[in-house]
């Protein structure tokens, strides 16, 4: 098995061994740790497993986990000390009976940073770890982060013990965990992040840290977590704040508009079928497919489309340069409709059909021909406040198609958006949302590494309601100027937009 393969089949990060001697260092000279037994829950090749011994000859075990048998015998050649046992074992379903109640326990390592859906063999059995209730629990079981399952294990089987507990993993994984172990209440005396440069130590893009949690003794818990740089460990960059089952990044002069949003923030329309299904309009009335294949259909299901990269002006109502067919109005509607509202837009879907065919994702199984996935009444309204999932500052758009009203702007899935009925609302509401004090707000409960900072979950903590309370109409005057719109908000709107939320 070659390295490509193995970084595929076993999410293999070999940690190089200069960085395992300083994370090592710092956990003996930073945390004090002075752990009596060792443990490396998937060891490799073994670089941790030698820093630890150098680093901690106090110790009177440690114990390598790994799967990986041809890793078992490279650690065994490469590291002679009695004090050293590599078991050849499979983590997930491994007991670890040897762990004393009463010394003090350090678990230490770089779990695999991949999912179950990218490994064949090397997983656990699948299970409803996370606790999840009714859809989380299938999506949640059905494909999760392996460093995240091993970590989480780890703290549910040190409950009551001395451990300490220092993995490498992403940012994201690490968030995660804070956030899950304060769902589940698992007692943690501290938890800290140490970020790191993954391209230089990993050559991957991935936003990275050394995640340090130590256990309470005595039922005791935080709900802070501070971060640092690993080169400058005595410097608190950030903090995050875990309550509630939610994570805010601790910023000050940031005005409490946490909640639950009045209106339901929408994910924009799937179809995983570009090449046939966004068009480009040619000055004949002709369409170009992403093939560049010229295509002759009816304006009927032909609708503008804004994808993530186009969001870069307050108002969106003209010159659009995508567009998409919407085959369905609700999700799983039949489409065979279509072949009596717009014949040729049929012949040319019927004419791909393979394409569609070809869609990988099981949400497409049992339903109707050239299905799409985030349609429903709310995809056919006039207006819409929208964003970008992607962008690191949350500019809302007002979207709408000024030309035809009847077909109004479509959003890909990358997106997220509002829907009004009419133009007076949307736009009091994009100014509310693009206010300074939401900003902040959603700054400090967003994160910038994360690959879409602004979620349907961050989006849906934005209380409507509390954001009238806190925000007059001056405020949205002057975001109105900072935006370069011409005015148009009044007390009129305003008090019409708040009196259609009262309600």
């Amino acid at each position: 098995m070659n390295g490509k393969d193995l970084k595929k089949e076993y999410g293999d990060y070999q940690t190089p061994d200069k960085f395992t001697y300083e994370i090592c260092s710092l956990l003996k000279n930073k945390m004090n740790i002075n752990p009596a037994v060792i443990v490396e829950p998937t060891s490799g090749i073994g670089n941790f497993i030698r820093a630890s011994l150098d680093t901690f000859p106090q110790a009177k075990h440690v114990y390598g986990i790994e799967i990986n048998s041809e890793y078992c015998k490279i650690c065994r050649d490469r590291i002679s000390d009695g004090r050293l046992q590599i078991i050849n074992e499979n983590f997930f379903s491994y007991k670890m009976n040897f762990l004393p109640d009463n010394e003090e326990i350090l678990f230490v390592g770089n779990p695999p940073w991949a999912t179950n859906s990218d490994l064949n063999f090397n997983l656990p059995v699948k299970e409803n770890f996370k606790h999840f209730k009714g859809t989380d629990a299938i999506t949640g079981a059905s494909n999760f982060d392996i460093c995240e399952y091993i970590i989480l294990k780890i703290i549910e089987n040190s409950i009551g013990k001395n451990v300490s507990i220092a993995m490498l993993c992403k940012t994201s994984v690490a968030r995660s965990i804070l956030l899950e172990s304060n769902r589940q209440n698992f007692p943690i005396a501290c938890s800290e992040m140490y970020t790191f440069n993954s391209s230089e130590i990993f050559g991957i893009n991935a936003s990275a840290c050394l995640l340090y949690i130590k256990m309470s003794t005595n039922d005791g818990h935080i709900c802070s977590c501070n971060i640092m740089d690993i080169n400058y460990p005595q410097d608190i960059q950030s903090k995050i704040i875990v309550e509630n089952g939610k994570l805010q990044t601790h910023l000050s002069d940031v005005t409490d508009l946490d909640g639950n949003c009045i209106f339901e923030w929408r994910q924009g329309v799937k179809h995983d079928c570009a090449n046939v299904m966004e068009l480009t309009p040619a000055s004949d009335g002709t369409y170009l497919n992403r093939k560049k294949e010229t295509v002759s259909i009816e304006p009927t299901l032909v609708f503008p489309l804004i994808k993530s990269s186009s969001f870069k002006k307050p108002v969106i109502k003209a010159g659009f340069s995508k567009y998409v067919i919407m085959t369905q109005k609700k999700t799983r509607e039949e489409t065979n409709r279509i072949e009596q509202i717009a014949p040729l837009t049929w012949k040319y879907l019927n004419s791909n059909i393979d394409f569609f065919n070809k869609r990988k994702s099981s949400i497409y199984k049992g339903a109707p021909p050239f299905s799409m996935f985030g349609v429903g009444d709310y995809s056919y309204a006039a207006y819409k406040v929208g964003i970008s999932g992607f962008y690191k500052k949350p500019l809302f758009s007002l979207l709408y198609n000024e030309a035809e009203i009847s077909h109004p702007v479509m959003l890909d899935d990358t997106s997220y958006y509002l829907s009004f009925d009419n133009y007076s609302d949307a736009y009091t509401c994009m100014l509310l949302l693009n206010s300074r004090k939401v900003q902040q707000f959603l700054l400090s409960i967003s994160f910038q590494d994360a690959k879409r900072p602004y979620t349907k979950k961050v989006l849906q903590r934005v209380d409507i309601i509390k954001c009238l309370e806190h925000i007059d109409l001056t405020e949205l005057e002057e975001t109105e100027k900072e935006l370069g719109l011409s005015k148009y908000i009044t007390a009129k709107e305003y008090k019409q937009f708040a009196s259609a939320i009262s309600r």
